[in-house]
């Protein structure tokens, strides 16, 4: 659309069904390049993919022709199907139901960025659970903790 101008930063964070720790070393970089591709095919720049064995964050670029939430239904169901297509866990992949959006400014998106790419330092002192409710609470977002993630098996 002409005239269109936009700039909306948004992180996303989602989880492992179960938090389960099945994103190893051996298919981590394959899992997040895949991620990474398919917010782009949207439309959308994908501005860096990372995380943990049982979670990634996602910092992009929003096109304003696509909603959050079908951008992580894209993102999550490709994402999973590719994974069991090419068998890149032991078992049955899912992503947990859900997902957290968290919107920044410009000025922000290099400590974003940064905080990212860090994840692996960053959980060696604080879990995800732990992250996630502190990321909700620094947003000021509203929630049941009973419905932030389905218990571990």
């Amino acid at each position: 659309m002409s005239n269109t101008y936009h700039q909306v930063y948004i992180q996303a964070v989602f989880a492992v069904k179960y938090r389960e720790a099945i994103i190893t070393s051996d298919c981590k970089s394959k899992i997040l390049s895949v991620i990474g591709n398919l917010i782009n095919e949207t439309g959308c720049k994908t501005l860096i993919v990372n995380g943990t064995e049982d979670h990634v964050h996602c910092l992009l670029s929003l096109k304003p022709t696509i909603s959050i939430s079908e951008l992580m239904k894209i993102v999550k169901g490709k994402s999973s199907k590719f994974i069991n297509d090419h068998q890149l866990t032991k078992h049955k992949f899912e992503w947990q139901e859900g997902y957290g959006a968290f919107s920044y400014s410009k000025s922000h998106i290099d400590a974003v960025y940064k905080y990212i790419a860090n994840q692996e330092e960053h959980h060696k002192r604080e879990n995800f659970k732990d992250e996630y409710i502190s990321l909700l609470n620094k947003f000021n977002v509203k929630f049941d903790e009973k419905y932030i993630f389905e218990k571990l098996l």
